[in-house]
């Protein structure tokens, strides 16, 4: 059973200024809530009881909120910020937190901290068949929005995420949740030492392209609700209210 979700939280949030310029992006409201407050409760909601999340600017703001909210779950926060003097990207981050993940884990689930996505599930029974799977990464991705009309992934018939522009099957976007298992953030698909000691920053694609390739990426489509809270105007959409520039 997967009882652990991380949230990135660690990022500047430049196209949300001057928003963020005083708030992190994942505290920012939609709809009376913030961002990460949802995604933490709902996780909460599909049995989770473990939550790391990573951050860097305005970092005492997002551990503060973590720490006063009644979330219902064992909290740690791994600040890359503080310890190394910015974000590390999303395998920087992921693999100098998996130490703060409960001993023996196997796999987690991840959500960005601002994407809004209020209908979703962190269902128990789809995490249990990954675990007794062969891959390393399922990813769940959603119909291309207009600012990003190319995807990122096909998926295939069969399940399967491919990045390979030829490759058959409906090109779609990650919708920056999935279920992942620490095996990917080590040797042969990660050379970053557990707990990334020396700060690294390394982004995620790199390792999904090499598990892609050896066939260990696996996906869904999602189509319900999904809004990446990438800029003033898409939080004021939210809101039901004029941006505020």
């Amino acid at each position: 059973m997967i009882t652990t979700g991380f949230i990135l939280a660690a990022g500047r949030g430049e196209r949300m200024r001057p928003l963020t310029d005083h708030t992190p992006k994942p505290l920012l409201a939609v709809r009376g809530q913030p961002l990460i407050g949802r995604v933490a409760a709902q996780m909460r909601a599909g049995g989770l009881t473990n939550l790391v999340v990573n951050t860097a600017w305005l970092a005492d703001q997002i551990s503060g909120y973590l720490e006063t909210t009644p979330l219902g779950m064992r909290i740690a926060c791994s600040h890359e910020g503080r310890d190394f003097g910015g974000a590390l990207e999303t395998a920087g981050g992921i693999a100098r937190a998996i130490p703060l993940m409960p001993s023996g884990t196997e796999a987690f689930w991840l959500s960005a901290g601002d994407v809004f996505v209020p209908e979703f599930k962190f269902d128990a029974a789809i995490a249990t068949r990954f675990l007794a799977s062969d891959a390393l990464a399922h990813l769940w991705l959603v119909p291309n929005p207009t600012h990003h009309p190319a995807g990122d992934f096909a998926l295939d018939g069969d399940g399967r995420l491919h990045h390979d522009r030829q490759a058959a099957g409906a090109w779609l976007t990650y919708a920056t949740i999935g279920l992942f298992k620490t095996a990917l953030f080590g040797p042969p698909w990660c050379d970053i030492p557990l707990g990334n000691p020396l700060g690294q920053a390394a982004p995620l694609a790199p390792l999904l392209r090499r598990a892609m390739d050896d066939g260990r990426v696996t996906g869904t489509r999602y189509d319900g609700e999904w809004v990446d809270v990438g800029t003033p105007q898409r939080l004021a959409d939210l809101n039901g209210g004029p941006a505020n520039r």
